[in-house]
């Protein structure tokens, strides 16, 4: 009978492998070694199981260690598309979101909307959005979408509530 190989309870390996790429200084920490590695004599090729990663990603960590040190095995800034409205823009935006309504720019609503704001935005900044990066403009601006629930304020509850209880014995009847 063999040795009870050792196992990690309460984590899936998919957990613990993501705890990697949540503090850079893991994420170094790892390049490090691999560069240590090498620097013992370890192939690279060797290396790429052990790292989950490729060989010329090793090469790579090992010329940049050599060329800047720590600071060359951390992640370089990624540039991303430039955005469309500028901070100011955005900053503005914010402002008129939070204090005004859009009846205030000739819209016949009360209330901001996608569909309203992306219209407002091509009108007043020249710039135009799909439909999913207006909802993504205000997640970044720290708005949630909230969908509103009609209430009709000339709505007789008494006829409203006979209509339910009738509803209710009509669809005990059909089952």
């Amino acid at each position: 009978m063999g040795r009870k190989t050792l196992e990690v309870k309460g984590y899936s390996s998919e957990e613990i492998k993501s705890l990697f790429s949540k503090d850079e200084r893991y994420t170094i920490g790892i390049r490090l070694y691999a560069v240590y590695q090498v620097s013992l004599g370890q192939a690279s090729r060797k290396l790429e199981s052990l790292y989950n990663t490729s060989f010329k990603q090793i090469t790579n960590w090992v010329h940049r260690f050599e060329e800047a040190g720590i600071e060359g095995l951390k992640d370089k800034p990624k540039s991303g598309r430039l955005p469309k409205l500028s901070n100011e823009n955005v900053t503005e935006l914010s402002n008129i979101l939070k204090h005004a309504s859009p009846e205030d720019y000739g819209y016949n609503t009360a209330t901001w909307n996608g569909p309203i704001l992306r219209e407002y935005i091509e009108k007043y900044y020249g710039v135009k959005y799909q439909k999913a990066q207006i909802y993504n403009l205000l997640k970044k601006l720290g708005f949630t979408y909230q969908k509103g629930k009609a209430k009709y304020p000339e709505a007789d509850q008494e006829k409203r509530k006979e209509f339910k209880e009738a509803i209710k014995k009509t669809s005990r009847r059909t089952n």
